[in-house]
């Protein structure tokens, strides 16, 4: 069966979806995983997006940016975002999506800048709602590709709070809930250890090593006792993914495009 890297980020992310779930929604990729998990397996989850739209079913068309015309027709609410983040602040978002530059081992995600914070060599975009969403989801997924220069052993700026430096960190910093649940790659999915907080390797994509992962990783990447393969997207999964983005636009799929 032929997939694309991205179509599998996409579907392992939808898993992640369950059914119910108030889903703070990302750019690119996520607006894909919820799309495709309503369409599936979580038919009664929420999305919420940064620019303040509120849907109950996916956009009828593909989307480029959260604010396009297809995500405000047939929406359920269009408000502000400030409104969005006081649901997110009283607990009420149960899942979190975004992405970043950087992200360490504790699940620490940088969005600010590289290099020293008082003399940067690259300065990025910065939090956008990203550290509020880290902060107050009940629990956080992240999808980046698999890099070292992005997996660092400790990230230069923390713009959204992981696990800070282990277990018992998000207590002390005032966080009651939420912390990195799942960190979806290019070659895999990452979990952290239920005792440390330190990212492990919890499942492989097909045809990526353990060895192809851990040379993509700044840090010693430890293995999570269950470690298995990645289960490979069905027919009926990439067929839904293939109907939200026919020509690959988020997915890269060159040949559909050709077609």
């Amino acid at each position: 069966m032929d997939y694309t890297a991205e179509e599998l980020m996409v579907i392992a992310a939808a898993r992640e979806i369950r059914d119910g779930d108030v889903v703070f929604v990302g750019m690119r990729l996520p607006m894909l995983a919820f799309a495709v998990a309503k369409k599936l397996h979580a038919p009664s989850a929420i999305g919420f997006f940064e620019c303040g739209i509120v849907r109950d079913n996916p956009a009828g068309e593909l989307l480029y940016t959260m604010g396009d015309p297809p995500n405000v027709t047939g929406a359920q609410w269009c408000t502000s975002t400030n409104n969005l983040m006081f649901l997110m602040h009283k607990g009420l978002v149960d899942v979190g999506f975004i992405g970043g530059a950087e992200i360490d081992k504790y699940g620490n995600i940088n969005t600010s800048c590289l290099g020293p914070v008082d003399a940067p060599t690259v300065k990025l975009p910065g939090s956008g709602g990203a550290a509020d969403i880290a902060s107050l989801s009940r629990r956080l997924l992240a999808i980046m590709n698999h890099e070292k220069r992005r997996m660092r052993e400790k990230v230069d700026y923390i713009t959204s709070p992981g696990y800070g430096d282990g277990n018992g960190w998000r207590e002390k910093a005032g966080l009651p809930r939420g912390g990195l649940s799942a960190l979806i790659t290019n070659l895999g999915v990452l979990r952290p250890d239920p005792e440390t907080k330190e990212l492990m390797l919890a499942t492989v994509h097909p045809g990526v090593t353990v060895e192809e992962v851990r040379k993509n990783t700044d840090w010693e990447l430890k293995l999570s006792g269950m470690l298995e393969e990645t289960p490979t997207p069905s027919e009926q999964e990439l067929e839904v993914l293939h109907q939200i983005d026919p020509q690959g636009f988020w997915t890269g799929n060159r040949e559909r495009k050709k077609k």
